[in-house]
């Protein structure tokens, strides 16, 4: 592969004047058996570049403890890339934000009271560094200087919308280059003052982020660099959602007008997402400015390839916009992956969560309720119950900072729901002479991933108290919900009795094909296929239907399990061939 530079107010690939034209899509978003078929469409879309974030959280689940297998093999992804002819602008954070759990931070950060995360503080950077020696070797040998197809790579992500440290940026710069690291480093982020003065440094090439109006963000970006070419490394051309919300949908031909107009003033692009995939099992993200917004499970995002690897109008637009401006050869489009409607399956066992916790975790005795974090858990859900002497007369049942839904039982009768937004307790109830057990079930929503508010320990946060009385000595159960295999299911039509319930369906296939969950009349909670979390889904909306790739499929019987949280109508599941985002 070619070598990239600039000069002046242009790029140039081995001397030839260049102009980047990429997209966004991220690896680990996406079954690593269609990793192929988006990476071609994309280049049969008229880009020439990938570009991909690298996700910190996924790669070291476990403080020490790396993962580069599966989805998250990146060396396999850049390689496929390679073989397409495909360049790479590789964003390995630490911090990436991309409505991602935590922005790509691992949870076990948090278990460090004195880490101050993204800034120069020594043992952030500790870690960061451990994490960069394991990243950064597999990196080396594919860099465009080394014979590979890495041209480009950036530091930090959006870091003027955080902070102003620009020795911790510095550093970063300082880290890659003497791990090897010799491509072009750049900086990106949004072009009002603040950011581009808090997250740019003079020395480093600076490119910008937005959604439109392309003369006005690069003047606002020509500020801060006189010289150099000009690029907008996220050109939102769609949004994602939040539940509650409705679909975010920006049309075609809007969204390629704002692509036109970068190219029309000699402008590089990458657009952001060209394909977004799913936030499988628990890794969305959250907005929380005056109120908590976490991320739906879809990262459809509205781009030009759909969820589900569909190319939509807004495909077929772009396509016409870079016609424009490179060649494009005239080449037979790839097929959309085959989907199935498979009909409507019974869950036909169950169990009661509570019944079968010695399964699942092994409780650990607090004195205090402790968040997730300090018992060794990242994500899923966490339980804590205790015995409440009595009497007691009626009283609020007071939960404070829980993170993010909390369900509150008394004898394991559900009393109400407290969710994080809820400025005031959600229930009271009083304590009978002989006493009454309390359990807390809380689940964590997805980690904040912008803004200040990035370190958000889950479960319940600071206390939980019955009146202005704190309650002391929990016995906790950590639930991941990373292994169902224990479970010991009842053959049996499952009823809900206000308390959380595992249902199991069989799903016996000919044929995998890519296929949508869809659950009319259950109300919240997980699904799970062949022992993986899947998708949250939640009757509020506006995503009503989980995808479900063939790759997680498998020839004879499947295994969905449901964790069903409030309740449903009626104990049975729909595989449909169409999916429904609201």
């Amino acid at each position: 592969m070619a070598i990239l530079t600039y000069k002046g107010n242009k790029f140039f690939l081995d001397r030839e004047e260049y102009t980047i034209i990429s997209g966004a899509m991220h690896y680990f978003r996406i079954p690593r058996e269609y990793w192929h078929d988006r990476l071609l469409k994309l280049k049969e879309c008229g880009f020439n570049t990938v570009e991909t974030y690298t996700c910190w959280n996924l790669h070291e689940p476990r403080e020490n403890v790396f993962d580069f297998s599966g989805m998250l093999d990146l060396e396999a992804y850049i390689d496929i890339a390679k073989e397409l002819g495909l360049n790479v602008i590789l964003r390995p954070g630490p911090y990436i934000c991309a409505e991602w759990e935590m922005g790509g931070l691992p949870a076990w950060l948090l278990n460090y009271p004195n880490l101050t995360i993204r800034c120069n503080d020594e043992l952030f950077i500790s870690k960061v560094e451990r994490y960069y020696n394991e990243l950064l070797g597999r990196i080396v040998p594919r860099l465009s200087t080394n014979g590979g197809n890495i041209i480009m790579m950036q530091i930090e992500n959006e870091y003027g919308s955080y902070g102003d440290d620009s020795e911790y940026i510095r550093y970063l710069a300082d880290g890659l280059r003497r791990r090897g690291i010799n491509v072009p480093l750049f900086t990106s982020d949004g072009t009002n003052k603040q950011m581009l003065t808090g997250g740019t440094v003079p020395e480093i090439f600076k490119t910008a982020n937005f959604g439109s109006r392309a003369e006005e963000q690069f003047s606002a970006l020509r500020e801060y660099q006189p010289d150099g070419p000009l690029m907008c490394t996220e050109f939102w051309n769609g949004w994602f959602d939040h539940w509650t919300e409705e679909h975010h949908h920006r049309s075609g031909d809007d969204a390629a007008a704002s692509l036109d107009d970068i190219l029309a003033h000699g402008g590089n692009v990458s657009a952001y997402m060209f394909h977004g995939g799913t936030n499988f099992g628990f890794m969305n993200g959250a907005n929380c400015f005056d109120k908590y917004e976490p991320t739906v499970s879809s990262y459809d995002d509205d781009a030009p390839v759909n969820e589900c690897g569909d190319l939509t109008d807004k495909y077929f637009r772009f396509r016409e916009v870079i016609s424009k401006y490179a060649p494009i050869p005239d080449v037979e489009l790839p097929a959309a992956v085959k989907k199935k409607k498979y009909g409507k399956f019974e869950f036909t066992a169950c169990r009661r969560l509570f019944d079968c916790l010695d399964k699942l975790s092994a409780p650990v005795e607090t004195v205090c309720p402790l968040p997730m974090e300090k018992l060794g858990q990242g994500y899923g859900f966490i339980l804590y119950r205790t015995e409440v002497r009595g009497p007691r007369e009626t009283q609020n049942v007071r939960i404070q900072e829980p993170r993010d839904r909390a369900y509150i039982y008394k004898n394991d009768e559900l009393l109400g729901v407290q969710y994080r937004n809820d400025r005031e307790p959600a229930v009271s109830t009083d304590i009978p002479a002989e006493g009454a057990t309390l359990s807390v079930l809380v689940e964590n929503m997805g980690r904040v991933n912008y803004g200040a508010y990035l370190k958000d320990p889950k479960g319940v946060t600071e206390g939980i108290g019955f009146g202005w009385n704190f309650i002391y000595h929990w016995q906790t159960y950590p639930l991941p919900l990373d292994d169902l295999s224990a479970v010991d299911f009842i053959e049996q039509k499952p009823v809900f009795d206000s308390t959380p319930l595992l249902l199991r369906a069989e799903i016996d296939i000919d044929e995998c094909c890519d296929t949508f969950v869809k659950l009319p009349g259950f109300k919240k909670g997980m699904i799970f296929i062949n022992g993986r979390a899947l998708s949250r889904y939640w009757e509020v909306g506006p995503q009503r239907s989980a995808y479900l790739p063939a790759p997680f499929l498998k020839k004879g019987k499947n295994e969905l399990i449901v964790l069903e949280l409030e309740g449903f109508d009626e104990a049975s599941v729909i595989l449909d061939g169409e999916p429904d985002l609201g």
